[in-house]
């Protein structure tokens, strides 16, 4: 991290999701960043940005030269995404809760245009601890997004410890049917079954689509797995060193 700060537990547990979206599932142009059929990505959990602008960047939405100067203050690589700043990003985000119902929004505008886009929302667990989510829920049955995908980061940790030790948002399967979603529950770092079920989803008709995937904070870093210290704070230069050989 460039400032010595960052969020990157949250953000290796969606790698394998985002990599996944961008490379196999969304309907892009990186050339026409702002094509009006193309599919939308909304980052409820804007903090882990860094998942989102290596993607972006790999795509070709912007040289990857730019990602050394990550919360620069001259960079438009913050640690939140800015939709007016970095080309790709379909929604600025980081306060949490709000993303769902923006991606509402995208999705009603999709089915009132007539238009054959889908989106797609990336929300944290521990975001689900925020009444703006339920209410968003409650919206998407009712007005039937059969476009809208809901992904859940299940990696079971935030800031302050565990969902259970904060403030439990289990059984989130249950949850989410009750509110009248298409639920898929899948392994967030088995690519096959992340690519499996945004197909699914693509075919669920009449009621939104929310996929749990069980992943890992930090994962690929052994000394970030699992551990809720990782969510806010970027490694010095040795660990730095360390997490890179691990993940090569």
């Amino acid at each position: 991290m460039q400032l010595g700060s960052g969020h990157p537990g949250g953000s290796l547990s969606i790698a394998d999701i985002v990599t996944v979206l961008y490379f196999d599932t969304l309907n892009i142009d990186e050339k026409n960043p702002n094509w009006e059929d193309r599919d939308r990505l909304v980052l409820s959990k804007g903090h882990c940005s860094p998942a989102l602008y290596a993607a972006l960047s790999e795509r070709g939405y912007f040289p990857k030269e730019e990602l050394k100067g990550f919360r620069n203050i001259t960079s438009n690589l913050q640690g939140h995404p800015n939709m007016n700043d970095v080309p790709g990003v379909d929604m600025s985000s980081g306060s949490l809760g709000q993303g769902l119902s923006v991606a509402n929004g995208m999705a009603i505008s999709a089915k009132l245009d007539q238009k054959s886009y889908r989106v797609y929302c990336i929300l944290g667990d521990g975001e689900l601890e925020e009444g703006q989510i339920w209410e968003a829920a409650m919206a998407a049955n009712q007005y039937k997004l059969d476009n809208l995908c809901v992904i859940i980061d299940n990696n079971n940790l935030q800031i302050d410890g565990t969902i259970e030790e904060v403030m439990s948002s289990y059984p989130i399967d249950q949850k989410f049917q009750s509110f009248g979603f298409h639920v898929i529950q899948i392994d967030g770092h088995d690519m096959q079954q992340i690519k499996q079920a945004l197909e699914q989803a693509k075919n669920i008709k009449g009621k939104p689509t929310c996929i749990i995937a069980k992943t890992i904070k930090g994962k690929g870093v052994s000394f970030m797995e699992n551990q809720a210290g990782w969510h806010g704070k970027a490694p010095n230069q040795e660990q730095y060193n360390q997490a890179i050989q691990e993940l090569a």
